[in-house]
């Protein structure tokens, strides 16, 4: 699908393509293009955007590098859907000194959030860079808002799996929370990941020298781009507190769980300890030979009884005075 852009009032403004031409656009947005969608785009702008194949490349060369006078840069953007897993996929942004074009096979919200962003607020795009820069930081922008969700529900998190612990505690919600730590560590997982893109794209646009392609940040936009590397850098060392977090609290589950194994174990030990002397007298009194005094006695079985109750009451009670129980 081909969404088209311009820049009208310092408002962006969706174009109508049955009646607009794309020459007029100044962000072109390709959401899992077919090979028609490609090619007319191509025809239109002059360019070659790049394949799925391509874009999914993991070499440096590969994801940022200049051709046919527009600049290509590649980075793993996030898709958060609520109710999903979260998707990781490349978005491949062409940069023309007169426009943007984005290509992508998912569907980051944060593309649409800035579409609606900047079509309600003043925002002066004037070129391929200015675009670039603006949609970044609805993109670092969407990244930390989903940070500061995980790191709410890390909070939650600590507090189930201690509280897992406690006399009151039910030992089924244990695996609950393991999948829940699980769903954490993919999620910031890929948020490192991306992060670790941008920081090389945004890096790469403020340490670029001048070029002959014209593709090169201007004095007033330097500052805005560094500004947003140390966003993304900011972000990074969160992304990796939060990954020491979910290790810790993974570490916690699993010594909770071993916790509660031992205290099964514990109270089994203590059953066969308590129970093993009166079983010791009923084998001695359940021994079939002849010359055994006390099975005349009239009260010889009420004895064994008593027998087997008070060396069952002695280790127990031991127990509860030693606070093993």
């Amino acid at each position: 699908m081909i969404t088209a852009y311009r820049s009208s009032h310092d408002r962006l403004e969706k174009l109508d393509l049955s009646d607009q031409h794309l020459s007029g656009a100044i962000w072109i947005d390709l959401d899992c293009p077919t090979e028609a969608e490609e090619d007319s785009v191509e025809a239109a702008l002059g360019l070659d955007i790049p394949t799925r194949e391509d874009m999914q490349e993991i070499e440096v060369s590969s994801r940022i590098y200049r051709e046919g006078g527009a600049l290509f840069l590649t980075a793993q953007i996030v898709a958060s859907h609520d109710g999903r897993d979260t998707e990781i996929g490349p978005v491949t942004f062409v940069v023309r000194p007169d426009r943007l074009v984005t290509v992508h096979y998912h569907h980051p919200g944060s593309l649409k959030y800035f579409a609606d962003w900047a079509a309600r607020h003043d925002t002066a795009l004037a070129s391929g860079l200015d675009t670039l820069l603006a949609l970044l930081e609805a993109v670092v922008d969407r990244l930390a808002d989903i940070l500061e969700g995980e790191a709410r529900k890390h909070d939650a998190l600590s507090k189930a799996i201690f509280a897992a612990h406690r006399p009151t505690g039910k030992a089924e919600t244990l695996p609950v929370v393991l999948q829940r730590i699980g769903r954490a560590e993919d999620l910031n997982g890929k948020i490192n990941e991306s992060l670790a893109t941008l920081v090389r794209l945004v890096g790469y646009l403020t340490a670029s020298a001048e070029h002959p392609d014209g593709l090169t940040l201007s004095a007033g936009e330097k500052p805005v781009a560094r500004t947003l590397l140390q966003d993304i850098r900011s972000l990074r060392e969160v992304a990796l507190a939060q990954a020491d977090k979910v290790r810790f609290q993974l570490d916690a589950t699993l010594g909770v769980i071993n916790i509660r194994q031992s205290d099964v174990i514990k109270i089994f030990s203590v059953v066969a300890f308590v129970f093993l002397p009166p079983t010791l007298i009923a084998s001695i009194y359940g021994m079939n030979f002849k010359h055994m005094p006390e099975l005349e006695w009239s009260w010889g079985y009420p004895m064994a009884l008593g027998l087997m109750v008070l060396s069952a009451l002695v280790p127990y009670v031991l127990f509860r005075w030693k606070k093993w129980l």
